[in-house]
Formats: structure tokens, C-alpha cells, sequence
């Protein structure tokens, strides 16, 4: 059985000055994380962490997330396939090539026994976000369109976990915020610790009865 309050409760303290201490990281951060979780539940967090593996990324990924059975699951990954294709439109548009080009649809062969009346195995479905996406997309540097996609991530995964706390869903957004904080520690420790300190703040509010440290 899953222990999700103490998961919860022990998350914040990852680090104390918003970096990893010595010897530790994202994915030994996640094995921490994984301990504490039962073999059904460490399933579907290791699918998650699978979703940012580029090699595995792609239709037959996507058929599978989509039709996750836990909503944070198929949620996050839709949201995440919408990004991608924006980013792919973008590039085809200042690289002119067809707009369509490299975008993961869903759309299968005549021989795929997964395929839907449509003729699809999968759709991104209606993107909320599509606006500010594109507005992001739009930002005067690379490091400034990185930022802003990560910030909508970020309100989509809050927007996930509205209404958990104790639970697997709230693990698997802790993690997916996590992942952002773990890129941007790397490419700018000032965003990442700012990022962080966000986090920890998230989960303050979550989990009030812990002692904090700064």
C-alpha cells in the first residue's frame, strides 16, 4: 500500500538551498519516491518518467497514454502531444516546410486493428492552451520561449492536481514539476531555484502540519 502522506510530507526537503545535495538527483530523487509506492502505483509513475525518454516518445506511446486509465496520466500526456505538434508547426513555419510535416496525429495504416472510425488511434482533442502557446512560441530568445512553455506546464499540471493531496495523482504532478526544475538547474540555476522555491512553497500549502527549513 502507497504512503502517500509520508511521500508528501518528506517531499520539500529534496534540498535545502534548492539544489540536489551531493550524489543525489532527478532520478534518484524518483527511486526515493518509488520506495515508498506499491508495485501498482510504481507503474504508473515509471510510465510517466518513461514519457521523457525521446526514444520512446512517439505514436504507439502516445495510443497508450491517451487511454491511461488514471486522468493525470492521459491529461499530461495530451497536453504534452499538443506542445510538441506547436513546436513542430513553429519550426515548420520558419524552417517553410509543409505545415504537417513531422507531426504525431494518431492517424494509422488500413492494417491497424486500433484504429477508430476516424481513422485514428488517438487525438489531441480540443488545446486550451493553444493561444498562449503560440505566444510563447513567438518570445524574442530561445531561452525566453523555454520559459514561458514551461510556465503554462507548469499551471497545466496545477490545474491536474486540483482537489489532491494525499494521493497518487499528487505524487506524479510533484514529479512532473520536479522534471522542469530538474532541466532548468541545468541550463539556469537561478530559474531552476526559483522554480524549486516555488514548489516547496506548493507544498506548504498542501501539507501544513510539517516543520519547514529553509
Amino acid at each position: 500500500m502507497s504512503n502517500f502522506e509520508y511521500i508528501i510530507s518528506s517531499l520539500p526537503y529534496l534540498t535545502a538551498d534548492f539544489k540536489y545535495a551531493e550524489g543525489q538527483g532527478f532520478q534518484s530523487t524518483v527511486a526515493e519516491i518509488r520506495e515508498n509506492l506499491s508495485d501498482k502505483d510504481a507503474a504508473v509513475l515509471d510510465f510517466l518518467v518513461s514519457g521523457w525518454d525521446a526514444d520512446v516518445l512517439g505514436p504507439d506511446f502516445y495510443a497508450r497514454a491517451l487511454a491511461y486509465p488514471l486522468k493525470f496520466v492521459r491529461e499530461f500526456f495530451r497536453f504534452d502531444l499538443n506542445l510538441r505538434n506547436a513546436k513542430v508547426r513553429y519550426l515548420n513555419h520558419e524552417l517553410g516546410r509543409p505545415e504537417d510535416q513531422d507531426l504525431i496525429t494518431g492517424q494509422g495504416t488500413e492494417e491497424d486493428q486500433d484504429l477508430d472510425i476516424d481513422g485514428f488511434r488517438f487525438s489531441g482533442g480540443e488545446f486550451e492552451e493553444k493561444q498562449k502557446v503560440e505566444a510563447a512560441l513567438a518570445g524574442d530568445s530561445l531561452l525566453d520561449r523555454e520559459k514561458a512553455l514551461d510556465d503554462i506546464m507548469w499551471e497545466k499540471i496545477a490545474s491536474l492536481e486540483t482537489f489532491h493531496y494525499f494521493d497518487l495523482t499528487a505524487v506524479l504532478a510533484y514529479v512532473a514539476k520536479l522534471h522542469i526544475v530538474d532541466r532548468w538547474l541545468a541550463l539556469d540555476e537561478a530559474k531552476g531555484r526559483e522554480l524549486f522555491r516555488q514548489l516547496v512553497n506548493e507544498v506548504r500549502g498542501t501539507f501544513k502540519g510539517v516543520k519547514y527549513t529553509e
